[in-house]
């Protein structure tokens, strides 16, 4: 068990704050940032504790995002107490099965169909005030990519030709996302922030960092995860069922199937130059080597949906000049 300051801290609020004078502190998990959090077993009942150290960490905005997709019919974890200025809340306890525990085969289309839902209410919340996923802040995920991956963490260091290279793909990519309708974008809807849940599944989280953005953002990130893979054809089927669901309850316009699916593509391919950088990031900078594993599945993305789109197949030239693939490993992703 932790026995560490802020661990004391915590078990003090808990403990005297709230008055649960014999809960059973148990880890539960910790992520990406600098939050962790403890499952709280007290009077017979389950809630989530989570510690974010205030000088690391804001749970401000984790409290307003909250209150949004609640407010929106998403199942985020209803807020049962909250001491902002020590960084700690008791959250509801969505469960322990992540929606990569339970996918399968079998499982998927339910699992994915019940998702989809879910999110075409995610991206009808409020956005008053939020930040825009604009094109400054598209280029700076993915200028991630040459400084954590290819520079620190492959020890590549590009010409002014191959920089010019990344450059123009950028731009174009940005031009192209630019231009798709927006809505609320949780920004990490994947398998790990889905929780399997009896009722109004799934249960969301870590959607903290919310934006005002493209629409296929939330989707590619579900449908092209950087943990879990599908079939080409499989992603196809599940992507055309969101364009037309979201046609039909007025999220988005009307697209051709091939205008959504290259938005949907260009949209995946800007997520997946930063999440390279992010996992060669978090190896580096914040000493989570774990992140590594799942490089292969990501760069496979890239190469391979790169291929397909004029503006990305300068990057994917450059990248199999520089024998990424032959450094980092691919898995095999139908064409």
């Amino acid at each position: 068990m932790c026995n560490d300051s802020r661990y004391t801290l915590l078990k003090h609020w808990i403990t005297n704050n709230l008055g649960w004078q014999n809960a059973d502190i148990q880890v539960a998990s910790a992520d990406a940032s600098f939050r962790r959090y403890f499952r709280v077993l007290h009077d017979h009942t389950s809630t989530i504790a989570m510690d974010a150290p205030p000088d690391k960490e804001d749970t401000r905005p984790f409290v307003d995002i909250t209150h949004r997709l609640l407010n929106a019919g998403v199942h985020a974890p209803e807020i049962i107490a909250e001491q902002t200025e020590l960084g700690f809340l008791m959250l509801e306890d969505l469960g322990t099965t992540p929606y990569q525990d339970r996918l399968n085969p079998q499982s998927a289309d339910q699992l994915y169909d019940d998702a989809l839902q879910a999110l075409l209410k995610l991206q009808k919340a409020d956005t008053t005030g939020l930040p825009h996923y604009d094109g400054n802040l598209l280029y700076q995920e993915m200028a991630l990519m040459p400084q954590w991956f290819l520079g620190i963490h492959l020890n590549i260091h590009l010409s002014t030709y191959q920089q010019n290279i990344l450059e123009q793909c950028f731009q174009d990519i940005i031009s192209n996302i630019e231009q798709q309708s927006t809505g609320f974008v949780h920004r990490d809807y994947h398998s790990r922030n889905l929780m399997c849940t009896p009722h109004n599944n799934p249960g969301i989280i870590d959607y903290q960092d919310a934006v005002k953005g493209p629409l296929s953002y939330d989707l590619v990130s579900l449908l092209r995860d950087c943990y879990i893979y599908w079939s080409d054809s499989q992603v196809t089927q599940w992507t055309l069922r969101y364009k037309k669901q979201a046609s039909m309850a007025g999220v988005m316009p009307a697209l051709s199937d091939d205008t959504f699916l290259k938005q949907f593509d260009l949209m995946g391919l800007q997520r997946h130059i930063k999440v390279l950088g992010i996992f060669a990031r978090l190896k580096h900078r914040d000493n989570k080597p774990h992140y590594l594993n799942d490089l292969p599945l990501t760069l496979s993305y890239v190469l391979e949906i790169g291929k397909r789109h004029a503006e990305t197949r300068p990057l994917v030239k450059l990248f199999t000049e520089l024998k990424i693939a032959d450094r980092i490993g691919t898995v095999e992703i139908p064409a």
